[in-house]
């Protein structure tokens, strides 16, 4: 039986891609720290694993045909962490890896999803490298959650537009990916429109029957904000890199490649928050 080795398999995108894994009747390791949050099941096998505990490589690496591979979010320290296991993986006969990294990060060669890109397709190794868009996601359950629950989101984003894409769209394509063994592509993942941030606060205000609003701030400013908030500074350094693209334009590009890959469009960011209106609804009660 094929043996999928899914990295993240508790985060976002990681837990999407066992279950889009399992619906096409592939076993999957589901490696995490948190292994209590991932039920055993005929085609689950819960993993522990950290990147930095070289220790666990093997037994995570043991008879899988192919690996899910995902970085830390906003971590500049990636490829020392992620660089090593590709290396293992190699040195262990895995014969394939589809790589997430993101938008644009092809443009800079020391950008650290790049850097593991690099040396993913230097190694030897079948590859695909999908580069998606902001998650739709960090609007429900992630690090824009919040602002939403206080009814304002502040970025340095201008009124620049993102073609934001959901992590169910992007854990389609990857399942596709990871069956088919679609080595030596790199294909950009986007949504099916683009979308300033005062556009979609329109679209949560309608949803959520209250108003939510947008203001734009200087990029020191949100600098500041997120140190208050205690993220780490190569986190937030990171992160100013991201939302430099976002005022330039990079990240409205639209591309059909989910559809291509997947045979069907991806989901609108009006659909999203019609499907994900209780979560904002919940908040505003609490």
């Amino acid at each position: 039986m094929e043996t999928i080795l899914v990295t993240g398999a508790t985060g976002k995108l990681g837990s999407a891609v066992v279950e889009a894994l399992v619906d096409r009747g592939i076993f999957v390791k589901a490696a995490t720290r948190q292994t209590t949050k991932i039920k055993w099941t005929q085609r689950v096998q819960p993993l522990v694993f950290d990147y930095k505990d070289t220790g666990l490589y093997k037994a995570a690496l043991d008879k899988v045909s192919g690996v899910f591979l995902i970085a830390p979010p906003l971590d500049s320290e990636a490829p020392s962490k992620m660089i090593p296991f590709i290396d293992k993986a190699g040195e262990s006969g895995v014969k394939y890896i589809l790589f997430i990294s993101a938008l644009k990060m092809e443009l800079s060669e020391q950008n650290p999803l790049r850097m593991i890109e690099l040396h993913l397709l230097k190694s030897g190794i079948d590859c695909t490298i999908l580069r998606p868009n902001f998650f739709m996601e960090n609007f429900s359950t992630g690090w824009l959650a919040p602002s939403i629950a206080s009814g304002a989101i502040r970025l340095s984003a201008g009124e620049a537009k993102t073609s934001f894409i959901s992590v169910e769209d992007i854990a389609r394509a990857a399942a596709v990916c990871l069956e088919e063994k679609r080595s030596g592509q790199q294909y950009d993942l986007t949504g099916r429109e683009a979308l300033s941030y005062g556009e979609v606060v329109r679209i949560l205000s309608d949803v959520c029957g209250r108003k939510v609003t947008y203001h734009t701030i200087s990029e020191t400013e949100t600098m500041r904000l997120a140190r208050e908030q205690g993220m780490p500074e190569s986190a937030i350094q990171y992160m100013a890199n991201l939302f430099a693209m976002v005022r330039k334009g990079l990240m409205a590009e639209i591309t059909g490649t989910v559809r291509e890959l997947t045979g069907k469009a991806p989901m609108s960011f009006e659909e999203f928050a019609q499907k994900n209106a209780d979560i904002w609804k919940v908040r505003k009660a609490a």
